[in-house]
């Protein structure tokens, strides 16, 4: 906590003068390895240390970040792209100060949204950069061009896996989709990879090295190692209480395990003195450019 008060410190007296917001992008090769409840804890634990957080809720058609936050958004990103609310309106306040933006259940036209469409989104979400310090855009799982459209378009991805061969084997299928991309920039992409229910963080570190000796040698991608999440029954627990486990259980282990990972975030950011942050703004740019290409 000591470490936590002194980034805390260090975070308010940033002026953010011509600053944007930082955007993570969260995603894994397949459903069900616990991305989501990664992506609304590590916006709660980035809050407790002083970042001003929004959670984009990217899995167009499903809305699993309001389930798990219990909450029920009065607005969503289809009343922002088509009747006519402002940003501040569909933002929802959650727990710890975090907000949201809910895609939206079963809206299947903001999963296919045009060039023109991606290119009205971003002007609309330009304002995030002044509400917030940090992005956290959590996609949906697997392949599907959405996903990767997403993650092509982002500069710091978070890959969550589970020890789980499938798991594995998905989250490598995505890697070498993605890297086939002829949009997709090795140089201007950080893939940072979270291992999720494992028995130990050696565990995850070995699972780590594992994919990273296959991905370098056979997609020539580099990724890092940010951190890994054991076991623990209590997140299962907190899902049911639609509460996230850092608020829930904060002295759990994968509490604890996701506040490293929030640290070791933030330590990286202090560490870079010109850290290139481009934004929600830019994000969406590049997933207009991707759109445009694809058309051609």
């Amino acid at each position: 906590m000591d470490q936590a008060e002194e980034l805390r410190r260090m975070i308010e007296k940033d002026t953010r003068k011509n600053d944007v917001a930082r955007v993570i992008t969260v995603t894994s090769g397949k459903g069900g390895v616990g991305k989501t409840s990664i992506s609304v804890n590590l916006a709660v634990q980035l809050s407790q240390i002083g970042k001003r957080v929004v959670i984009l809720d990217a899995d167009f058609g499903l809305a699993n970040v309001e389930i798990m936050l219990g909450i029920r958004p009065q607005y969503n990103l289809a009343d922002l792209m088509y009747r006519g609310k402002t940003l501040r309106e569909i933002i929802t306040e959650g727990p710890q100060n975090i907000g949201f933006i809910s895609g939206g259940s079963g809206i299947e036209e903001l999963a296919n949204l045009t060039r023109v469409q991606l290119d009205d989104l971003r002007k609309m979400l330009y304002e995030l950069d002044d509400l917030a310090d940090v992005v956290i855009v959590d996609t949906g799982a697997g392949i599907s061009d959405s996903v990767l459209e997403f993650v092509a378009a982002s500069s710091e991805v978070i890959l969550v896996t589970t020890p789980e061969p499938t798991s594995i084997t998905d989250a490598y299928a995505l890697l070498k989709t993605l890297s086939k991309r002829s949009l997709f920039s090795i140089e201007e992409t950080v893939i940072k990879m979270v291992p999720n229910r494992v028995a130990s963080i050696a565990e995850g570190r070995e699972l780590y090295n594992k994919l990273s000796v296959v991905v370098q040698n056979f997609l020539q991608l580099n990724i890092e190692f940010l951190g890994a999440i054991p076991t623990d029954m209590n997140v299962s627990k907190a899902v049911i209480k639609q509460k996230p486990v850092s608020l829930a259980y904060p002295n759990s282990d994968a509490a604890k395990a996701i506040a490293d990972i929030a640290l070791a975030l933030c330590n990286e950011e202090m560490m870079v003195e010109k850290q290139q942050k481009r934004g929600i703004s830019q994000l969406f740019s590049n997933l207009v450019r991707l759109k445009k290409n694809k058309l051609k």
